[in-house]
Parts: structure tokens; sequence; C-alpha cells
């Protein structure tokens, strides 16, 4: 277990509810789809789940020894299927040399994974997977592998991809187990694999945070940022947010960067949200991850329109990953700076609105392209540009390749002698514009 990661320090009860229900399937050893919508902070409440000190004790067996292996996605460069086994192995490597496993079985599973390096076979590779899956059990220790954004590689899973999954449970007696998390439901990315329902036995929605945990996050920002705000403050940034962990995090960067301290009503911290770009940008990225109905839906609840039954079953989405809720029988949107954004939405539907001008985020982007034209621009070194303020939190992919199109947009309304090049797997460079 990191103590370097904030989230290990958490109070136990943290997440409460989620961590019972992912517990109580993990002592079933059991396979779970963790399901939330883009960003609302399914990362934060597994980074909890698995450094905590005392989650296995806690909220599994007392008596059981389990190892935890994350396989974070965006750490993947190329999206593609050898990548993923060989980082999926890595990081089983990883896990298995910060454990109390015998050195001896240390070292027979780094064997494997140089093996697989020297291969650079698939087969080989997914082998030795299940090589290393079996000697942990055999060391009398549960496995579990956390594949977090898994529906980054959405398009690239195929069903003999799910079978190899299937196989590596068998190869481990059923005592290794996955846990997936996406925006959508695996089933939905995948209804034509028969083995992914055997694969993926349990769904759990993971919905905004309570204030509780709300109130928990904020005071870990504030003692590491020496930050604070006036209580009246506190909770109307609370009730803004909507316990969307990434509406709190942007909001306390935003705040921390207003150096006039201009913060002193609840109306007047919502302006100053509503005009940062950040905030939109990621509301937008909320906005776009919806289906077509349920963006009619969300509108009309906004609105204060009824919503009826069909509906309500055909936008099922937003109730189960707390977009909607209700309250005195009335429907609620989960965030009142969402809500904001939807009625913008509203208002640029009925009247087209056109601005040509570079935005702050989009002229670092711009100003950074230029400052190498013809050269590839990689992800990170974009992130650090014009993100420098998410080095904690990260910035999506989504994130990213939407303010590139927005740029390459204004670039063209502008007749600008540039244009911006997609280099696939790499990044992004200006070039001149094809007469």
């Amino acid at each position: 277990m990191s103590t370097s990661v904030a989230e290990a320090a958490y109070p136990i009860e943290f997440h409460k509810k989620d961590a019972e229900a992912l517990g109580r399937y993990l002592q079933q050893r059991q396979c779970v789809n963790l399901v939330g919508m883009k960003r609302v902070g399914i990362s934060h409440f597994l980074r909890f789940f698995l450094n905590h000190k005392d989650i296995i004790t806690t909220y599994i067996d007392p008596q059981e020894k389990h190892l935890f292996i994350t396989v974070d996605l965006n750490d993947l460069v190329e999206l593609e299927l050898y990548p993923f086994w060989t980082l999926t192995l890595k990081r089983i490597v990883d896990a298995v040399q910060a454990s109390d496993l015998n050195p001896k079985t240390k070292k027979k599973i780094t064997a494997l994974f140089d093996k697989s390096i020297q291969s650079q076979d698939l087969f080989i590779v997914i082998d030795n997977i299940r090589q290393a899956s079996s000697l942990i059990v055999e060391s009398d220790m549960f496995p579990t592998i956390f594949f977090l954004r898994f529906d980054r590689l959405k398009d690239k899973f195929n069903p003999s991809f799910f079978d190899n999954l299937e196989g590596l449970r068998d190869a481990a007696h059923g005592k290794l187990s996955f846990v997936f998390t996406s925006y959508r439901s695996l089933r939905s990315m995948f209804p034509l694999s028969r083995t992914l329902l055997s694969v993926l036995a349990q769904m759990m929605y993971v919905k905004p945070i309570d204030q509780k945990g709300m109130g928990i996050i904020y005071s870990e920002y504030c003692r590491r940022y020496h930050f604070s705000l006036p209580t009246l403050a506190e909770k109307a940034l609370f009730d803004m947010s909507g316990g969307y962990v990434q509406y709190l995090q942007l909001a306390l960067v935003v705040l921390n960067e207003d150096k006039e301290g201009s913060v002193s009503d609840e109306s007047n911290l919502l302006a100053i949200l509503l005009k940062d770009e950040r905030i939109t940008l990621q509301s937008e990225e909320l906005w776009e991850s919806l289906g077509k109905d349920e963006k009619r839906v969300l509108l009309d609840i906004a609105k204060g329109k009824e919503v009826s039954k069909e509906d309500r079953e055909r936008s099922s989405y937003l109730w189960d990953t707390g977009f909607v809720h209700e309250a005195e029988g009335k429907l609620i949107v989960f965030s009142s700076l969402f809500e904001r954004f939807l009625l913008q939405v509203q208002q640029e539907q009925t009247k087209k609105s056109k601005v040509d001008h570079l935005t702050r985020k989009e002229n670092l982007l711009f100003s950074m392209l230029k400052s190498r034209i013809g050269e590839i621009s990689e992800r990170d070194k974009i992130i650090e540009t014009v993100w420098p303020e998410y080095h904690e939190f990260g910035v999506s992919d989504w994130a990213i390749d939407r303010l590139v199109a927005r740029v390459r947009m204004k670039l063209r309304e502008q007749s600008s002698p540039y244009e911006v090049v997609t280099v696939r797997t790499r990044g992004y460079k200006l070039t001149m514009a094809k007469e």
C-alpha cells in the first residue's frame, strides 16, 4: 500500500457505500464493471480503495491476503492490444515486487516479463500473464487486476479478447478478479460478446460523492495548499459541485488563482466559476458523452418539464450515474454549474453564436504549436504547457482533442495560413495550410 497517495490517509468511511459494495464482490471473487459519468471521481475512489491500509480488513476479509494490481490505460501511448497486454504484465510485476510474496516467486514472475519482452509475441505475453497469476494464487494470495479507463480501447477489443480474460480466470481457479472502470457499461459497448457476460458478472454505478466526502477532499486540498474559504462559500461550493469531484477540483484551482479574493457570496462564486474556460470545457465533455435522447431529457429537466415514463426508461443512464436525482417529487440536475451549462446549450440551439477569437487555452495551444511549427507536439507536452495546473488530476483525451478541434475550426474561419495536423498516436503539429 502506498502512503504517498493523499487518499491513503482519508478516513476509512470515505466512499463507504461504494467501498462496501466493491469489497463484497471481491470477497466473492466476482468481476465488476464500475460505471460513472466521465471524470465523476471513480479514480479518486479507487486511489482510496487501492492504497488505504485498512481496506482489506474492513471491507473484504481480515483473514485473507489480497494483491491489487492497477493497470491505467492512460499509460498506453499506442492504443493496441499488444501494448495493452504488455502493460498488464508489467503492472503485475510492479505489484508483486512491492508485495510480501517470497523472493523466489518474485524472481519467477519477473523472469516471465523478461521472456515476454524478448519474444515480442502476443501469445507468449498472455500465456506469461496466465503463469504469473497462477504463481500468485499458489502463494495463497488473491489477485485483482483493476483496469482503469478501460473504454479507451473499446474500438480494439473483440470476442477473443474476453475469451483470454476468461482463460486467465480459469488458470487461476476462479481466484483472479477483474475490475473495469468506464463511463458506459461494457455490456452496452460489447453486446455481441457472450463470454463478456460471464466475465462481467456484476455492474456497479458510482455516483457523485456525498457532502461528507466532498468535505474530506476539500480539507485535504486546503491543508496541502494552505487555502481556505469562508464557511458560507464552502457550502456554496459543495452545492454547486454536486458531488462531482472534477468540478470541485477545478473550482479550487480557479479560486486559488483568484488573486483578488473576491468570493463574497454564492452568486459571486457562481459567476467566477461560470466564466472560467476550464469549467465550461468540463461541462462540455459531460454533455458530449451523452446520447441524443439523454440530452433531450436533460434539457427538459433543466427547463422544469415533465419526463414521461418511456423517456425515463430510455435515458435510465442519467439516473443510474447520478446526472439526475429526485427530491421532494422534483427532478434535479446534480450540479448548478452543469444546469447553467444546459441552459446555455438551449440558448445556443435557438440562436447560434459564432466566436472567432481564441480563448485563453486555445491561444496557449496555438502559440505552443506555432513556436514549434512543423514539429510534433506530443500530448504530454501539450498538457504541460496548456494545463500546468492539472498535474495532480490529469487531462482527458477528450479535452485535448476538443481543444485542438476548436483551434483548427477557428483557424479555418479566420482564413489563417496555418492548419493543425494530427499525427496518429503521437500528437499534433502546425503546418502552413495548403492553398
